[in-house]
C-alpha cells in the first residue's frame, strides 16, 4: 500500500505544466531521424526546384506595361511549385509524430506525464505547425532568391517590394503547416502509422482525381465544387498566384479566394483536431 502511494506520488510530482509538455514534445521531435528526414526533403525540393524551372524559362520577350506582373506570376510559380510535393512529406511527418508513440508504447509515458491529455495533442500539434512552417518559410525564402536573381538575369521584371510576393510565400509555406497538423489529428484518430499515412494521402492525392473522373463523366458541377472545397485543392488556390482581372480556369460554380481557401483548411484541421481530441480522451491507451 506504501509502495503504491508512493509511486502515485512520484507520477504526480513529474506531471508536466503547458509549458513543459511542449518543450517535451520539441526534444521528441528534434530528436527522432524521421523527422530530420522530412524536414531536409522539403528544404531540398523547396530550394532545388525554383531554381530548376527558372533556369528552364526562356526570355520573357518585349512586355511593354505588363512586365512587372509577368515576372510577379513566372517568379511565384516557379517559388511555390514544389509545394504540392512537399506537403506530402509534411503530411507524413505530421502523422508519425503521434502514430510512432503508439507503436512503440511510448504514448503510456506520455500521458502520464501529461494526463491532460488535449493538452498533449494541441502541444504536438503547435510543435509540429510551428516546425514545418519555420522550414518551408525559410526555404521558400531560398528558393525565391534563388530564382529571383535567375530570372532576373533573363530579363524578368523582379520586385522583392511587392506584397503579393510575400503573400504568396507565407501562404505558402502555410499550406504544408496546416497539412502536417491535419495529419496529427488523422493520427491520432486511427494510431496507426501505415494506415493514417496512406488515409491522408489518399485525401490527398487519390480522392482529388476521383472526384474529377466522377464529375467529367455525370458533367456535372456539383461534383467539381465538392472538389474545389478538398485540401488539395484549397491548398492549390491558397498558394498559386494569380493576378487581379486574370484568367481563372474553374469547372463548378465557386471560385475562392486565397484567404477564403485558407480558412477553408482550418476547418478541416480543427476537424481533425476535434475528432483526435475524442478518441484521445474516450479511448485507453
Amino acid at each position: 500500500m506504501t509502495a503504491t502511494t508512493q509511486t502515485a506520488d512520484a507520477l504526480a510530482r513529474v506531471r508536466l505544466s503547458g509549458g513543459g509538455i511542449i518543450a517535451s514534445e520539441w526534444v521528441k521531435l528534434v530528436t527522432l531521424r524521421s523527422t530530420w528526414w522530412c524536414l531536409m526533403i522539403i528544404a531540398g525540393l523547396t530550394i532545388g526546384i525554383p531554381v530548376t524551372i527558372s533556369l528552364a524559362l526562356g526570355s520573357p520577350g518585349p512586355l511593354g506595361d505588363a512586365a512587372a506582373d509577368v515576372g510577379y506570376l513566372n517568379w511565384m510559380m516557379a517559388t511555390t511549385v514544389p509545394t504540392g510535393f512537399t506537403v506530402l512529406a509534411a503530411a507524413v511527418l505530421g502523422c508519425l509524430v503521434i502514430t510512432g508513440e503508439y507503436g512503440t508504447g511510448m504514448i503510456r509515458s506520455t500521458m502520464t506525464a501529461a494526463p491532460r491529455r488535449l493538452s498533449t495533442l494541441l502541444a504536438k500539434s503547435l510543435v509540429i505547425g510551428a516546425a514545418v512552417f519555420g522550414i518551408a518559410l525559410v526555404a521558400l525564402v531560398i528558393g525565391a532568391v534563388l530564382s529571383g536573381v535567375v530570372l532576373s538575369g533573363a530579363g524578368y521584371t523582379i520586385d522583392p517590394g511587392d506584397g503579393r510576393v510575400w503573400v504568396s510565400i507565407l501562404l505558402a509555406a502555410a499550406y504544408p503547416a496546416l497539412v502536417a497538423v491535419f495529419s496529427t489529428g488523422v493520427g491520432t484518430i486511427i494510431r496507426n502509422s501505415a494506415g493514417a499515412i496512406a488515409a491522408v494521402l489518399g485525401l490527398l492525392l487519390v480522392v482529388p482525381t476521383i472526384v474529377q473522373l466522377i464529375g467529367s463523366l455525370l458533367q456535372a458541377r456539383w461534383v467539381f465544387d465538392v472538389g474545389a472545397f478538398l485540401p488539395s485543392s484549397l491548398g492549390s488556390t491558397m498558394y498559386t498566384p494569380a493576378l487581379a482581372g486574370g484568367m481563372t480556369f474553374t469547372q463548378g460554380t465557386v471560385t475562392l479566394e486565397p484567404w477564403q481557401a485558407a480558412l477553408a483548411l482550418v476547418a478541416w484541421v480543427v476537424a481533425a483536431l476535434a475528432g483526435g481530441g475524442l478518441a484521445i480522451t474516450r479511448r485507453d491507451v
